[in-house]
């Protein structure tokens, strides 16, 4: 009974042992497989429908034309020097390099991709990625994403960085929650700061300029934009207000565009005037119908005295 619980862990410890000599030779056995190894071929993936950056940029950057890579031994190749010259491009956000057991240099690049483009007060213009973090315009690609101007006093240093003022990021988290939003994606076209430092968002249609002020309570500011757009423009039609306030949590206020009114109120009048000018027109023709036989009345009166 002794003898059994002494050899039971004994051929436990043993198996383990024979195991990790196993795995030391086989590791050994990769090591120097890797030694032996030649780098035959670069290949490179870039994900997504951005193209920021391209094959050919890549190869510039890893020297893949000048030969310093293919043919050389992969020992003699700094895999985290080459994913730190990607990282160092402000459009890469993420690089991997390895080399697989064919001799083939795999290289993912993994693309920043922009939801907003600010065009600040001081001339600047610069994307923000999804992250919040300042990237520079790309000669290669321009990208589809939500506009904002006007007195904008975030600056931009022309390399990858943070937001930091508070408008900026309010800014991004509103362009933020319309991109993640089919509805609003769709209507609102371009967001503008005013005087104020005041958010305004420009819908595509309508001519009416939406305040929306800060970034807080978003998803309540745009629940009550959506029920007037459904209850309230319906009735007036689109361009009946020039402004419509939804900064304020528990109200919607809208603006008449005085313009329009105006307008309608010249229309009436000009269809009134008509009427008059029609009536006078009629009673005229009646008139000038019956002057003839007056005439002639006055000149046989003439003639008889």
């Amino acid at each position: 009974m002794f003898k059994k619980r002494i050899w039971k862990p004994l051929l436990i410890a043993f198996g383990w042992l024979i195991s990790l000599a196993g795995l030391v030779v086989l590791m050994s056995f990769i090591e120097v497989k890797k030694a032996e190894l030649v780098c035959k071929k670069v290949n490179v993936f870039i994900p997504g429908n951005q193209y920021f950056i391209d094959r050919q940029e890549v190869d510039n950057i890893l020297q893949t034309t000048s030969h310093t890579l293919i043919g050389s031994r992969i020992e003699n190749i700094d895999i985290h020097a080459l994913e730190n010259k990607l990282k160092i491009n402000p459009f890469v956000e993420f690089a991997t390099v390895y080399m697989d057991m064919d001799g083939v240099l795999q290289v993912e690049v993994s693309q920043r991709q922009p939801i907003l483009r600010i065009m600040n007060r001081f001339d600047q213009d610069f994307y923000v990625d999804e992250h919040g973090l300042k990237m520079p315009l790309s000669q290669n690609f321009t990208a589809r994403v939500l506009a904002v101007n006007g007195y904008i006093d975030e600056l931009f240093a022309n390399k990858v960085d943070s937001l930091h003022t508070a408008l900026a990021k309010d800014i991004f988290k509103t362009a933020d929650f319309i991109r993640k939003d089919s509805l609003w994606d769709a209507q609102i076209a371009q967001l503008y700061i005013n005087q104020d430092h005041e958010i305004e968002l420009v819908p595509r249609v309508g001519n009416q300029r939406i305040l929306l002020g800060n970034a807080d309570s978003l998803a309540t500011k745009f629940n009550n934009l959506k029920v007037f757009y459904k209850q309230a423009l319906p009735l007036v039609g689109w361009d009946a207000y020039k402004l419509i306030n939804i900064k304020y949590m528990n109200q919607v206020v809208g603006v008449r565009n005085e313009t329009l009114l105006d307008s309608i109120k010249r229309h009436k009048q000009f269809m009134a005037d008509s009427l008059k000018r029609a009536e006078l027109k009629r009673d005229t023709t009646v008139k000038s119908d019956a002057m003839p036989v007056l005439e002639d009345t006055k000149e046989k009166t003439s003639i008889k005295n």
